[in-house]
């Protein structure tokens, strides 16, 4: 794996507590952009976005990425088991939204096994699991059965009752909340969706909105409540070596958002 060079913000949430303890009030600090950052690959893969902003960015952005390899739905069974390998223990998968760590053999549909969660949810836009956005692993992750169904096609947004078993998840009627740890995951998988299906390729253009209840409209929500997710939790290097895993084995694309965080504000 290549290096790269990053510099970290302190997480909001840190300076929201602190705050609270000094006196003030927290409701008055907003989440800090993301530091700006360096990769080694800004002078190869992302020439032409690097310095950009806006559309422009976004634009040199879906040219560059769009580029990529496909797999069948089928596939993504076993190469999930790769992408999302426990560190700790690598006859398991570490699970989206609960963070549970599960052997890679209970893999199916009954309770107790994981499967394939489509973080852009598929009938969003109604891609199905046809071979292209329903089958890109920058969205697709392992998620026990149950907790998936919870979040089923859910927008993203804050708030809700704690979902059983999902690890401080919360849901309510029209919107799933992740836990802290997958909020940027989450916020950065949404997005990429956004600039790589741009709906000039047979598929939906995929756009980020402020809404809640879009339905199999192509778009999901609240693009505000994302950028915040995106500053509050910044790429881990689990996240990190799951873009590079993509990168190198299956796609031969990346994931803009974990390379350069930054790249959220500077486009929306």
């Amino acid at each position: 794996m290549l290096a790269t060079t990053r510099i970290r913000q302190w997480k909001p949430v840190a300076l929201a507590t602190a705050a609270v303890l000094a006196g003030l009030t927290a409701s008055t600090l907003t989440a800090t952009p993301a530091a700006a950052t360096t990769t080694a690959y800004d002078t190869t893969y992302y020439k032409n976005a690097v310095g950009k902003t806006g559309t422009s960015l976004k634009s040199s952005l879906h040219t560059i990425i769009s580029s990529q390899s496909k797999i069948s739905y089928s596939a993504v069974w076993n190469a999930l088991k790769v992408t999302d390998q426990d560190p700790n223990n690598s006859g398991n998968v570490i699970l989206l939204y609960s963070g549970v760590s599960r052997s890679k053999s209970l893999n199916g549909g009954d309770v107790g096994d994981w499967n394939r969660e489509h973080v852009w949810a598929k009938s969003h836009g109604d891609f199905g699991e046809a071979t292209g956005p329903g089958t890109d692993l920058h969205h697709l992750r392992p998620a026990d059965v149950q907790v998936n169904s919870t979040r089923g096609n859910l927008d993203f947004d804050n708030g809700g009752s704690t979902v059983s078993g999902g690890g401080g998840s919360l849901v309510d009627s029209d919107s799933f909340e992740p836990r802290d740890a997958d909020k940027g995951d989450v916020a950065r998988m949404i997005l990429y969706m956004a600039v790589r299906y741009e709906g000039d390729d047979g598929w939906a253009d995929l756009e980020p909105n402020e809404k809640v209840n879009n339905g199999s409209n192509p778009y999901i929500g609240k693009l505000s409540v994302l950028k915040q997710w995106n500053d509050e939790d910044p790429p881990s290097a689990f996240e990190e070596k799951r873009n590079q895993v993509i990168y190198d084995t299956y796609q031969h694309n990346r994931n803009p958002f974990i390379d350069h965080p930054e790249w959220v504000e500077a486009i929306w």
